[in-house]
C-alpha cells in the first residue's frame, strides 16, 4: 500500500493515457480523417470532402450495411434466446450434465472463426441441409459465434441470483411458468440486455467466418470494407468503417438504455 501514492497513481494514469491514445484513439482518428480525405500526400489530408460518405450510403456499400444490420439483429435475438434458455435449463440439471453443457456451449470460443466457417461450409453443402450459397449459413455462423457469450453472460447472472426469490414465489402457489416469467426473467433482464449488446457489437464486426460463408447477395459491411481495402479504395473503406462504428454504437446505446430501465425495475 505504501507504493500506492499520489505520484504512482499519476504515473499509472499517464502510462494508461499514452497506451490508450496510441492503441485506440490514434487509429480511430486516422480512420475518421481518411473518411473525409480528398487526397492524402503528407502528414494530414490535403483536402476534406464528404463524398466518400455519399458513396458509402448508396449502392453496394449501403446494401452491405443493411445486410449487416439484419444479420446482427437476427443473430443477436436468436443467440440471446437460445443462450438464456440453455443457461436456465443447465442450472437445474445434474452437475455432470451441467458441466457437459457448459463445455459444449463454450466450444466455439476455442475454434478460430475461419475454421468454424469452413466447418459450416463443409457440413451444409449437400442435401438435405444445403445452406451453402444462402443467407442462412451466414446467420448460422454468426449465431454459433455469439451463442457462447450469450450463454456465459446469462449463466453468470443466474449463479448470482438469490434462489430464495423463486422458492418464495413457488411456496406461495406460483406455477413454474409463472415463477419463470414473473420472478426469474425480470431479475435476469439486465444481463440478457447486456448479452444482447455484446452479441450485436460482435455480429456487426464479424469477418472471419463471414468471409468463408457469404453469398454474393448477402455480403456484410465488414466483408465489403475488406474488399474495398483490397482494391485500394482506402478512403471509401474508411467512410464505411465510420458508418459501421456509428450504427453499431447506436445499437449498443439503445440496448444500454433498455438495460438501465430493466435494472431500475
Amino acid at each position: 500500500m505504501l507504493l500506492w501514492t499520489r505520484r504512482s497513481r499519476v504515473l499509472l494514469w499517464a502510462v494508461f493515457a499514452v497506451l490508450f491514445t496510441a492503441i485506440v484513439l490514434a487509429p480511430l482518428l486516422m480512420i475518421v480523417l481518411a473518411s473525409v480525405a480528398g487526397n492524402w500526400t503528407g502528414l494530414l489530408p490535403g483536402a476534406l470532402t464528404g463524398s466518400h460518405f455519399g458513396q458509402a450510403l448508396s449502392g453496394e456499400t449501403f446494401a452491405s450495411l443493411s445486410v449487416s444490420i439484419q444479420t446482427g439483429v437476427i443473430a443477436s435475438v436468436v443467440s440471446v434466446l437460445l443462450g438464456t434458455w440453455a443457461a436456465l435449463a443447465a442450472r437445474s440439471a445434474p452437475s455432470k450434465l451441467r458441466k457437459a453443457v457448459d463445455t459444449l456451449f463454450h466450444l466455439p470460443i476455442a475454434v478460430p472463426s475461419v475454421v468454424l466457417g469452413l466447418a459450416l461450409l463443409v457440413a451444409f453443402s449437400r442435401p438435405p441441409l444445403a445452406f451453402n450459397g444462402t443467407r442462412w449459413i451466414v446467420l448460422l455462423g454468426h449465431v454459433m459465434i455469439l451463442l457462447p457469450f450469450s450463454y456465459s453472460t446469462v449463466s453468470a447472472a443466474i449463479a448470482r441470483m438469490d434462489p430464495l426469490l423463486a422458492q418464495a414465489a413457488a411456496s406461495l402457489g406460483a406455477s413454474p411458468v409463472r415463477v419463470l416469467l414473473r420472478v426469474r426473467l425480470p431479475v435476469l433482464l439486465p444481463s440478457i440486455s447486456a448479452s444482447a449488446s455484446l452479441a450485436l457489437a460482435m455480429s456487426m464486426g464479424e469477418l472471419g467466418a463471414t468471409m468463408m460463408l457469404y453469398p454474393p447477395d448477402w455480403r456484410t459491411l465488414p466483408a465489403s470494407i475488406f474488399a474495398l481495402t483490397d482494391r485500394g479504395q482506402v478512403f471509401l473503406a474508411s467512410a464505411s468503417t465510420v458508418l459501421l462504428l456509428a450504427v453499431t454504437l447506436a445499437g449498443v446505446v439503445i440496448l444500454g438504455l433498455a438495460r438501465g430501465r430493466a435494472a431500475q425495475r
